[in-house]
Order: C-alpha cells, then structure tokens, then sequence
C-alpha cells in the first residue's frame, strides 16, 4: 500500500519501502511509478494513460521520500531545479562504527572523493585524489543520536553520484548497516534493505513557489524504532 506524503495537482510524493524501484529495470519488477500511477488513475477517475515524471531514484535497498512530477510543466522545473542543486535532500544512516580521519572518530564533517562507477558490478569506486575517468563527490554529515551499538548519521549531499552515501562512508570506516555490498558484515534480517533512509526534501514549488518541506516517516522496524524514539 503506498504511503502518500504529500500530494496536489502538480506533483506527489511517496514514502518508498525497501526493496522497490523507482523506475522499471531489467528484472521486470512493477516499478513504484506504476503504482503511483494507478493509485492517481483510480482516484481521479482519469480516463487513458495517466501521466507521471520520474524526478529523481533511489536505490532499491533505500526507503525514503520520493518525488514526482504529475504535469509536464511540473517535471521539467522539477528537473531543472535538481540541475541547479535548489532541492535540498536530507538522508538518515545507521552506521556501527563513526566515520574516521587520521584514525581519530568524528561525530561531524565533510567527506570528499573522486568518484568512478563500474558498470559491470554495479558498484561505485572512489579515490582519495582525483585520477582518470573519476568525478568528485562531496556530502556533509553530522552525528543525531546514538544507541549502545548504533550511531544515526544525518546526510546531506552536494553532489549526486551513483551510489556515494554508500561508498562514501564505507571509504571512511563507517559502511551502513546491512550493506554488505560496501563492507558491511552481514546483511539485515530483510535482506533487500539496509538502513539508509531518504529522511526530508527541501524545494520551492515548481507552479506555486511557495517553501515545500517534505518528511518521510521511519520505516517500522527494529532499529529504526530505536531512533525514531529518540527523533519524536
């Protein structure tokens, strides 16, 4: 069932579960658009197809705000937006260890590395100096809260790379949890997820141009419920 978080004439958002795509890919998997769709078919009562931008993905693993355009006009400011970096995203992490530099732990800090996607594993490679074929990836995090085996990272990007707040953290010593495919031990008790969670986003309306803030609940599960006591 989906989570509708927020919703008008232009775009809607949706809190995404673990384990669903965005976007139709190769495993044929009913993407989150068609369901979004349908839900907007049946209760509008729209006769044909119905129609809805993708703006932005997560990945499949991740749970989190996801934002759609439902015009044209809608998508492309949307889009441009994103271009421009006029939408702020704010990312939740559970991670077992802090982030490391010069073997000391930090509980704040920017991370920088240059960035390179291996198509054939689907896996993101970085280096600490730029070298060929690598773009540079930036983000900012800040230590929330912690539990006794636990620390919950907020995550702000200023760039978008395929897969960078994953590889990111695993680079420094901090993978997040369940995400055995950046160095984490062991996967999650569901293992189409880990705990990485799209928490907010920030943007001016792409038709309105009024503030929208849009924040996605928690998924309801173990450790998450640790922290969403902690964030009430």
């Amino acid at each position: 069932m989906l989570e509708i978080l927020y919703e008008d004439n232009h775009i809607i958002a949706v809190n995404k579960k673990s384990g669903d795509i965005v976007q139709g890919d190769e495993t044929g998997d009913t993407p989150l658009s068609e369901y979004v769709k349908a839900y907007i078919k049946e209760k509008y009562a729209k006769p044909g197809d119905v129609f809805l931008g993708v703006v932005h993905r997560l990945d499949r693993p991740v749970s989190g705000v996801v934002l759609f355009a439902r015009t044209s006009k809608a998508l492309t400011r949307l889009n441009e937006l994103f271009k421009t970096k006029d939408i702020e995203k704010t990312y939740w992490a559970v991670v077992k260890n802090l982030p490391q530099k010069n073997g000391i732990l930090q509980t704040a800090g920017t991370l920088t590395h240059y960035h390179q996607k291996n198509e054939k594993l689907r896996k993101a490679k970085l280096f600490d100096k730029e070298v060929a074929h690598t773009k540079k990836c930036i983000l900012h995090y800040q230590l929330l809260h912690s539990t006794t085996h636990y620390f919950l990272l907020q995550i702000q990007l200023e760039t978008g790379r395929f897969h960078q707040i994953r590889a990111q953290l695993s680079k420094v010593g901090a993978p997040i949890k369940g995400d055995v495919k950046y160095g984490y031990e062991r996967p999650n008790e569901n293992s189409r997820s880990i705990h990485l969670h799209a928490r907010k986003i920030t943007f001016d309306h792409p038709i309105k141009k009024e503030k929208i803030e849009i924040i996605a609940p928690l998924p309801t599960e173990t450790v998450w419920n640790l922290f969403s006591e902690q964030s009430t």
